[in-house]
């Protein structure tokens, strides 16, 4: 019977019993496996993204250097501008003079907080309250960096460090650190072994301030959910999207100046460096597959040990049960000694089965012989007896007891060809319902039906299978109903008499007798109802019902009755 994908034989094998608790006994370990493989894929990506963060920090380190270098001396440089910042000449000349010195920016000046410069090293006093990057430092008041790519002075690109200078916490104005672009694309970059994709910094605007690839590649590589600026919440992060382009990309974020400056690396995700990570994430499958690999070994071990020797011994038993021949040979190859034992009691019990059968079927031999005997001197006392009364009709005085001694005749005749069916079968145990009648028929047709009386005969048998207990009372019925029959037909040969003898079955285990024959016109004798009563009488121990029909042309006897089969004829029915 199947039951979903497996059927109850699967599941009661005991293959599939030592699997399953195989599976349960490596249930912890595996358990305990998965947690420390996991807890170990999470420290390498960890350690993943520090190396990808190291590696950004490495790359921008000499932008991040005078970047934070021009932050430094803007601090630095605001301290001594607060104090002198009144007298414009002597303000303009430091500044000069540092600029000079430091051979890094193009322009460092002192811009207040209404916009005007009169402090800056190049002594070109200006107003720059109407710019939209002197907008952006009040709007800001804190420390920034910009991009100016026509800065009004200089006439070049230049990256703009400001730093706010408050005095008893009023804002005064702003010292600027111009640095010209053409620096940073002088900068020898760090001989990387596995350079990232793109890399750049940025203001908290979102502003592309350098890039080592050019800004029209960086533009491509960056982030395609947000804008930049957005991404400032992620420094010090690793972080995975879609470029502008739509490929996938690790994205590595580190501040370079607080709230002001980051730098950003671009990876792509077959990165080698990125390979630590995506390796211990496929170690996360080991526990499984040393789950199944367990699976399997412990299948085939019990297969090799156990499993065949069981099979091929049920084999064995499966081929005692049916042709009773013993194995011809011990289980081969290296067999455990308990299968062995089990083997050597099965051929044990074997054995003594068929010691004990050939006593029980030579026993049952001669049982049936003595039977078949008994059966046999039965017949021949019923035929003795027969005899004897075949003298005693002839010598009868009256044809009423010739009559009388007839019908008795009959009767032990019929008893005699049950026990002949009885000892000519091999099958002692039931007898063929159809032959019997047939012979019992003929007989009595022989004697009570002369030739050249016209009756028209018509016999229908089926081979309905008999006890013996049920033998004698059809053979008497049949040969009480059969001469009543043969009694009350017209035998003048004036009328077409007919006599219709039928045993067949009606269901599996019920059985109908049919006698049946015309009425001819013959002077009804006066009788004593003896055959009715007999009738009647071998129809209860067949018990059966007995259906009488008369009319004016035929008169007939039904006698349905049950025929208990055997199991093996249940079975071939």
């Amino acid at each position: 019977m199947t039951s979903g994908f497996l059927t109850t034989d699967v599941l009661r094998s005991l293959a599939f019993k030592v699997l399953l608790f195989l599976s349960l006994a490596l249930l912890p370990i595996g358990l305990i496996s998965v947690f420390q493989t996991r807890e170990i894929a999470e420290q390498n990506l960890e350690n993943s993204e520090l190396s990808l963060l190291a590696i950004t920090e490495q790359a921008s380190s000499q932008e991040s250097s005078m970047i934070q270098e021009a932050f430094g001396a803007a601090e630095a440089l605001a301290s001594v501008v607060s104090l002198i910042k009144r007298d414009s000449r002597s303000c303009s000349a430091f500044l000069r003079e540092y600029q000079k010195s430091s051979n890094l920016y193009t322009v460092v000046s002192y811009v207040m907080a209404n916009g005007e410069i009169n402090c800056i090293s190049s002594g070109n006093i200006t107003d720059i309250s109407d710019l939209d990057v002197f907008k952006s430092m009040l709007r800001n008041k804190s420390r920034m960096a910009h991009i100016l790519n026509d800065a009004p002075i200089t006439k070049e690109p230049i990256l703009v460090v400001t730093v706010p200078l408050y005095i008893e916490s009023e804002l005064r104005g702003f010292v600027n650190m111009s640095i010209p672009e053409r620096v940073f694309q002088k900068v020898t970059e760090p001989d990387l072994t596995n350079p990232p994709q793109a890399m750049l910094t940025f203001n908290s605007e979102g502003e592309i301030l350098t890039s080592e690839n050019g800004r029209e590649i960086a533009r491509e590589e960056l982030p395609s959910a947000s804008e930049l600026k957005w991404y400032i919440s992620q420094s010090g992060r690793v972080f995975r999207a879609t470029n502008n382009k739509g490929q996938p990309r690790v994205y590595a974020v580190m501040p370079i100046v607080s709230d002001a400056v980051y730098a950003m690396s671009v990876w792509s995700e077959d990165s080698p460096v990125l390979q630590t990570g995506r390796t211990t994430t496929l170690a996360l499958f080991l526990p499984a597959v040393m789950w199944l690999a367990s699976l399997i070994v412990a299948f085939w071990a019990l297969n090799r040990l156990a499993i065949r020797h069981i099979r091929k011994l049920g084999r064995q038993m499966r081929h005692f049960a049916l042709n009773r021949t013993l194995p011809r040979a011990p289980l081969g190859g290296v067999v455990p000694t308990e299968i062995v034992a089990m083997e050597q009691a099965f051929v044990g019990m074997a054995e003594s089965i068929l010691r004990d059968e050939a006593l029980l079927e030579d026993s049952l031999r001669q049982k049936n012989i003595l039977l078949k005997e008994v059966h046999h001197r039965v017949k021949n006392n019923l035929q003795l007896i027969s005899s004897i009364m075949n003298m005693q009709i002839r010598q009868a005085a009256t044809p009423d007891a010739k009559r009388v001694l007839q019908r008795l005749q009959d009767r032990i005749l019929g008893l005699a060809t049950v026990h002949k069916s009885l000892y000519q079968d091999d099958n002692l145990t039931r007898v063929d319902g159809g032959a019997l009648v047939n012979e019992i028929v003929n007989q009595l047709l022989s004697v009570g039906l002369p030739s050249g009386t016209g009756v028209e005969v018509v016999q229908e048998y089926e081979a309905i299978q008999l006890d013996p207990d049920d033998a004698a009372p059809l053979t008497l019925l049949v040969s009480e109903a059969l001469t009543n029959a043969l009694k009350y037909v017209d035998v003048s040969g004036n009328a077409q008499g007919k006599v219709e003898i039928r045993l067949v079955y009606t269901k599996p285990e019920m059985a109908l007798l049919v006698v049946k024959n015309t009425i001819g016109m013959v002077d009804p004798e006066v009788g004593t109802g003896l055959g009715m009563r007999l009738i009647n009488a071998f129809s209860r121990q067949l018990n059966g019902q007995v259906e009488v029909t008369e009319n004016d042309k035929d008169f007939s006897i039904r006698v349905e009755f049950p025929v208990p089969l055997r199991q093996k004829e249940i079975y071939d029915y």
